[in-house]
Protein backbone atom coordinates (compact mmCIF):
# COMPACT_ATOMS: atom_id res chain seq x y z
CA UNK A 1 0.00 0.00 0.00
CA UNK A 2 1.71 3.77 -1.20
CA UNK A 3 0.04 6.20 1.09
CA UNK A 4 0.88 9.89 -1.04
CA UNK A 5 0.74 12.84 1.41
CA UNK A 6 0.35 16.66 0.17
CA UNK A 7 0.47 19.68 1.97
CA UNK A 8 -2.83 21.81 1.26
CA UNK A 9 -1.60 25.19 2.85
CA UNK A 10 -4.71 27.09 1.88
CA UNK A 11 -7.17 24.49 3.13
CA UNK A 12 -4.03 24.42 6.46
CA UNK A 13 -3.83 20.55 6.24
CA UNK A 14 -1.94 17.59 5.12
CA UNK A 15 -3.74 15.03 3.14
CA UNK A 16 -3.15 11.32 2.79
CA UNK A 17 -4.50 8.85 -0.03
CA UNK A 18 -3.57 5.84 -0.88
CA UNK A 19 -2.52 3.89 -3.74
CA UNK A 20 -3.60 6.88 -6.11
CA UNK A 21 -7.62 6.93 -5.11
CA UNK A 22 -9.22 9.72 -5.02
CA UNK A 23 -10.78 9.27 -1.47
CA UNK A 24 -8.98 11.52 1.04
CA UNK A 25 -7.65 8.47 3.37
CA UNK A 26 -6.75 11.21 6.27
CA UNK A 27 -6.00 14.90 7.18
CA UNK A 28 -3.58 16.66 9.81
CA UNK A 29 -4.65 20.07 10.25
CA UNK A 30 -2.66 22.61 11.47
CA UNK A 31 -2.11 26.28 12.34
CA UNK A 32 1.06 27.56 10.50
CA UNK A 33 3.32 30.83 11.94
CA UNK A 34 6.45 32.27 10.21
CA UNK A 35 8.73 30.41 13.22
CA UNK A 36 6.38 27.58 14.15
CA UNK A 37 3.49 24.90 12.85
CA UNK A 38 1.34 23.70 15.23
CA UNK A 39 -0.63 20.93 14.82
CA UNK A 40 -4.32 20.61 16.11
CA UNK A 41 -6.31 17.42 14.81
CA UNK A 42 -5.40 14.07 12.91
CA UNK A 43 -7.77 11.71 11.74
CA UNK A 44 -8.11 8.79 9.50
CA UNK A 45 -10.81 7.24 7.94
CA UNK A 46 -11.37 3.98 9.30
CA UNK A 47 -11.20 1.71 6.72
CA UNK A 48 -7.70 3.15 6.87
CA UNK A 49 -6.64 2.88 10.56
CA UNK A 50 -3.53 0.84 11.34
CA UNK A 51 -2.38 0.53 8.12
CA UNK A 52 0.36 4.00 8.44
CA UNK A 53 -1.85 6.71 6.82
CA UNK A 54 -1.97 8.23 10.56
CA UNK A 55 2.27 7.77 10.66
CA UNK A 56 2.85 8.75 6.81
CA UNK A 57 0.79 12.33 7.57
CA UNK A 58 2.96 12.51 10.71
CA UNK A 59 6.50 12.03 9.19
CA UNK A 60 5.90 14.14 5.97
CA UNK A 61 4.69 17.15 8.00
CA UNK A 62 7.97 16.65 10.34
CA UNK A 63 10.02 16.24 7.41
CA UNK A 64 8.72 19.70 5.78
CA UNK A 65 8.76 21.36 9.09
CA UNK A 66 12.36 20.73 9.46
CA UNK A 67 13.59 21.52 5.83
CA UNK A 68 11.22 25.36 6.71
CA UNK A 69 13.35 25.31 10.19
CA UNK A 70 9.98 25.39 11.86
CA UNK A 71 9.80 23.90 15.16
CA UNK A 72 6.57 22.10 16.28
CA UNK A 73 3.96 22.66 19.09
CA UNK A 74 2.15 19.20 18.79
CA UNK A 75 -1.39 19.80 20.12
CA UNK A 76 -3.06 16.93 18.86
CA UNK A 77 -2.51 13.91 20.87
CA UNK A 78 -1.52 11.70 17.90
CA UNK A 79 1.59 13.75 16.97
CA UNK A 80 2.53 14.20 20.30
CA UNK A 81 2.24 10.44 21.01
CA UNK A 82 3.93 9.84 17.45
CA UNK A 83 6.78 12.43 18.49
CA UNK A 84 7.41 10.75 21.68
CA UNK A 85 7.75 7.34 20.06
CA UNK A 86 10.27 8.37 17.53
CA UNK A 87 13.55 10.85 19.26
CA UNK A 88 14.29 11.97 16.10
CA UNK A 89 11.80 14.27 15.44
CA UNK A 90 11.98 15.56 19.27
CA UNK A 91 14.25 18.32 18.61
CA UNK A 92 11.28 20.24 16.43
CA UNK A 93 9.45 20.74 19.55
CA UNK A 94 9.04 24.22 20.61
CA UNK A 95 9.90 25.02 23.93
CA UNK A 96 8.26 27.96 25.45
CA UNK A 97 11.02 30.42 26.90
CA UNK A 98 8.73 32.25 29.74
CA UNK A 99 10.39 31.87 32.94
CA UNK A 100 8.14 31.90 36.05
CA UNK A 101 9.38 34.79 38.76
CA UNK A 102 9.73 34.27 42.34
Amino acid sequence: MAVEVSDLPDAKRYEARVDGELKVAGVAEYIRTTELVAFVHTEVAAEYEGRGVGSALVRTALDEARASGLRVLATCPFFAGWISRHPEYQDLLYQSRSKVSD
